[in-house]
């Protein structure tokens, strides 16, 4: 009898002992299904989107490129266009209709998103001293044929970079603005004097936070094959606006870096449905 409560109280003192070695082999166990996951995960070579900038902080139609070898076609333009509604203000000072400036009295014409960072950016330059003034927007393909040709005729066929010919016009997209300072409303044309304007400078260090570019760049003309256009300001979204300015680009090399991305993201064994609507190729000489 003695040995027999002897044997049970041994079991029983042995029994946290063995609870404990139940847990380590259990413990043990899941480590390695762990250990296999992330080892298959490793082996399956799942492709991964390298890029500064996420897909999901990109819109396909804001960072569209439009340029002499990207030629949009006639119909194109990002939707929708919405109406510019002109601002007007009371005596005090104070909103009495929201929209923006204009520099000519006929209606104009952006994309909803851009015209909506526009007064955005438009109210901030306000509070800080600035009044920025819309002097072009949407311009369809028709209006920008007709200008090209006058430019030419003008020049005697040559075209000295000023205007887009039909199809390259960043205007087309229905993103790109012409915005300038109410010193310039009745300039006979623009240049790349109105850089030293202070609207001009506050516009290049903050339109990066409202979703805007400097489109034409003055370091990038042999690139862009524009001249330098300080007014001209470009919707492509606020981090890929952000992502430009801060690493001194223009949209070209930006979308050369994101096709390049777009082939090794492929190339590597990714879902071309996810980039499909991103990729760009240009039109043959």
């Amino acid at each position: 009898m003695k040995r027999i409560i002897c044997l049970l109280l041994a079991l029983i003192l042995m029994l946290p002992v063995l609870a404990a070695a139940e847990d380590e082999e259990e413990l043990d166990i899941e480590e390695t299904i762990d250990g296999e996951s992330e080892g298959d995960a490793a082996e399956t070579g799942e492709a991964v989107w390298d890029f500064p900038v996420a897909l999901e902080d990109m819109n396909p139609d804001f960072v569209i490129l439009a340029n002499k070898h990207y030629l949009l076609e006639e119909g194109f333009y990002v939707k929708p266009l919405v109406k510019v509604r002109k601002l007007k203000l009371n005596k005090d000072g104070s909103v009495r209709t929201e929209g923006v400036r204009w520099a000519v009295g006929s209606q104009m014409k952006l994309q909803e998103d851009c015209y909506k960072a526009l007064v955005a950016m438009s109210d901030a330059a306000r509070e800080d001293g600035y009044n920025l003034y819309l002097k072009s927007a949407y311009r369809s393909w028709r209006t920008q044929n007709t200008m090209y040709k006058n430019r030419l005729k003008k020049n005697h066929g040559k075209d000295d970079g000023w205007v887009s010919k039909a199809g390259a016009s960043d205007h087309q997209t229905g993103l790109g603005a012409d915005v300038i300072p109410k010193s310039w409303i009745k300039a006979a044309g623009m240049n790349s004097k109105m850089a030293k304007e202070p609207e001009c400078q506050w516009m290049a260090e903050h339109c990066s936070e409202y979703g805007f570019i400097i489109r034409y760049p003055e370091d990038k003309e042999e690139v862009t094959e524009i001249n330098y256009e300080p007014w001209h300001v470009r919707y492509v979204g606020i981090p890929v606006a952000t992502y430009i300015m801060e690493n001194g680009l223009c949209l070209e090399e930006f979308n050369g870096q994101l096709q390049q991305a777009i082939e090794d993201y492929l190339a590597a064994g990714g879902d071309r449905k996810k980039v499909e609507a991103f990729i760009q190729k240009p039109d043959e000489e």
